[in-house]
Order: C-alpha cells, then structure tokens, then sequence
C-alpha cells in the first residue's frame, strides 16, 4: 500500500491458470517406415482473442464472515484453504456449502501493519507430500515455510509443524509484498516489497522490492539470470499479484506511490525501474509497464489469468480490472467492474472455464466493513 495511506484448478499455483503440455504427437505418414510423403508443415494456429469488451455476474456468495483475509490456495479436492493476515489462522471453506472449518495457525505470525500472514500455496507435488507454503511477517523478517495439512486430524490441528525454507526477506510496516505461487516449471516464485526503504528495489543483494525464484526447498533455482541467487526481476516497489498466461508468461501486478500503479510482463533479469521510475518512463534499461491506472483507481494487488486475459483486484479502486491480451499486448483499454460494490477487492482466482473467485477485504482496518465481510465470491465472466 502506499506510505501516505499507510491463478484451472491447479494445485501448483494460487492465482492464475497456466496450460503445460507434454509436446506434440508424431504426425501422421511419419512413423517408422511409413512410405507416405510427409505433408507440409501447416502454420500455427494462431490463439483465439479474448472480445474487447468483457462481462462480470456474481453468481453467488460462497462463503462470508471472513476476518482480514489474504491468501487463498485452492484445494485439487474441492474446497479452498483461507489465511486471516492479522490473527494467523487458516480455514477451510467448502466452496459448496459455505461451511468454515477450523485448520489451524501459522506459528511466529506478528502482524503490524500491512504484514502477517500473507500468500498461501499448495506444493506441486501436493498429491502426495501434502504441503501447504505460506508467506509471512514475523518480529524479524518475512519468511517462507512449508507445513503438512492434514484434514483428517481434529479441527484446529491440521497443520503440522512448520519448515522455514525461506528467511531473512526485510519486513516493514508497509510494503511486504507476499504473493506466492508455484509456476509452470514447478518453481516457487515470491512478490516482495521494499519495505518504504526505496533503494532496496535496485540492490540485487537485497530480497526486498524483488520476485523471487526458488526451488521448493527454497534454493536458487537452476536458470535464475545470477545462478546463485534467489532474484527473478528487481526495481519493484509492491508486488502482490502473479500470475501466468496460457503461453507460460509471467504477470505481476505493483503497487505505485502517488502516480502509476502498474501491470508487469515479467522476464528474468529485467529491472522494472522503482525508485527512478513509476509508470511508463521511456527510459533506457528500464521495463515500462503493459497496463497502469491513476492510483486511486487500482492499488493493484492479487491477478488472475483466465479467458485470455489478466484480472485485477484493486483496493483502493474497489473494483475489478479486465485487460484482455492479445499475447503480450492489451487489445483494448482496461475495463472496470464492480466498482464500489463489494468494497476493497484482495485476491482473485480462477475457478473452471468462465468463472473467478473474488475475495473482499474490508475488515483489515483499511476498509469500510458491511454485515458480512469478508466474502468470497463466485463470478461469471467473459
């Protein structure tokens, strides 16, 4: 947030839907010892577009009563598993009832501020370790750990003691960043922010005001632009929103001060410009940003891919944000929707082809609580 206001059901990532696929069949007159000519290669196929316009129903509520909620991480067996930032808990939620159930809590939680505890993720290989990541502020730094959740032990206890992976990411009263997901390489990617320390975004040295790449045991991970660093991209202000394209693209979504919020198309190595530039700069060595709002229309934080294109949930804003792609391109303006509706907007998923699911975030002293918050919500979208 800024100072002066103080993603496809995968189980491998939190906020986004990423195709894989495990390459192409041989095609057909080309087997061994086939006598058949092979015919001519035929172009690509090029992806269908998204229309320039979109749409967004709330179908439902799915669940309400939520208390500072944050990260979500949706479960392979139905159900979503919600973080309350400021008391450290985790609870259940059956996406068909409603109905809460008690997980548990992230030891060494200290919430002040904007921290406590932030993303959660399943491990990639969820199936058969079943680990649930988490991203939170302690009295000394930010940190990743990992836990075992186990659904079938009492309610309250499901969570088993929790591995550090990760330690030593700088904390602050503002600008923990906290977004973690799992990519498409199986690779842990973390959002961190610079904590109001503005140089840290530009010292590589430092894990503030960074994206992050690690292994799931929290190393380096192989191909990283420094082989024996944990830095994916740096020059980031606020990073809470990642998510991946059909094509395997990284998005992120950041946090300007008084100016520009941004939309980020991510490659490794790049400098995405804060301090010295917020928004579009133009300036030599520096990634201009895809999309940006005014910062009193976005405060960008959890996105989504789905449809062909990013989804954004604003705090600040208090609304949806569409931008519709046509590969690393918007084909048309950002749409806005729900504007004002359901208050500050946290963390959006996609849930199944045309469908997302929109956590409020109004009892996290920021916003304006109505009876209810928070919620989240299931919306019909194109």
């Amino acid at each position: 947030m800024r100072r002066t206001t103080a993603t496809t059901l995968a189980a491998a990532t939190l906020v986004l839907a990423a195709g894989c696929s495990s390459g192409p069949a041989r095609p057909a007159g080309q087997g061994v010892g086939s006598a058949t000519k092979a015919p001519a290669t035929a172009p690509p196929r090029k992806a269908q577009l998204p229309p320039a316009q979109g749409s967004v129903k709330v179908a439902r509520t799915v669940t309400d009563g939520l208390k500072s909620p944050w990260g979500i991480a949706p479960l392979p067996e139905g159900g979503l598993l919600v973080g309350s930032r400021d008391d450290g808990t985790v609870v259940r939620v059956d996406t068909a009832t409603g109905k809460k159930t008690a997980v548990g809590s992230v030891p060494g939680v200290d919430h002040q501020g904007e921290g406590g505890l932030l993303g959660l993720a399943l491990s990639p290989t969820y199936a058969s370790d079943h680990l649930l990541y988490a991203y939170f502020t302690t009295e000394s730094d930010n940190r990743i750990a990992r836990m075992n959740y186990d659904p079938q032990r009492p309610e309250g206890q499901q969570l088993g003691a929790p591995d550090t992976i990760l330690r030593g990411i700088p904390k602050g009263s503002v600008h923990n960043g906290g977004r973690i997901t799992f990519g498409p390489d199986r690779m842990l990617y973390a959002g961190t922010g610079e904590t109001g320390e503005r140089g840290l975004a530009q010292d590589k040295t430092s894990l503030a005001g960074k994206i992050l790449r690690m292994t799931p045991d929290g190393q380096p991970a192989y191909g990283n632009p420094e082989a024996d660093s944990l830095v994916y991209s740096y020059g980031h202000r606020n990073v809470q929103g990642l998510a991946w394209d059909g094509e395997n693209r990284l998005w992120a979504s950041e946090f300007g001060q008084d100016t520009w919020d941004e939309l980020n198309l991510v490659e490794p190595g790049k400098n995405y410009g804060w301090p010295v530039v917020e928004g579009r700069g133009g300036k030599p060595g520096y990634v201009d940003p895809v999309a940006q709002w005014k910062t009193s229309e976005a405060s960008p934080s959890g996105i989504a891919f789905a449809g062909g294109c990013v989804w954004i949930a604003s705090l600040k804003g208090e609304r949806l944000w569409r931008v519709p792609l046509d590969a690393t391109k918007p084909l048309a303006a950002p749409e806005a929707f729900l504007g004002g509706q359901y208050g500050r907007l946290r963390t959006v998923l996609a849930a199944g082809p045309g469908k997302l699911w929109l956590l409020t975030n109004n009892t996290d002293s920021r916003g304006i609580p109505k009876p209810g918050d928070d919620r989240v919500l299931e919306l019909d979208v194109t």
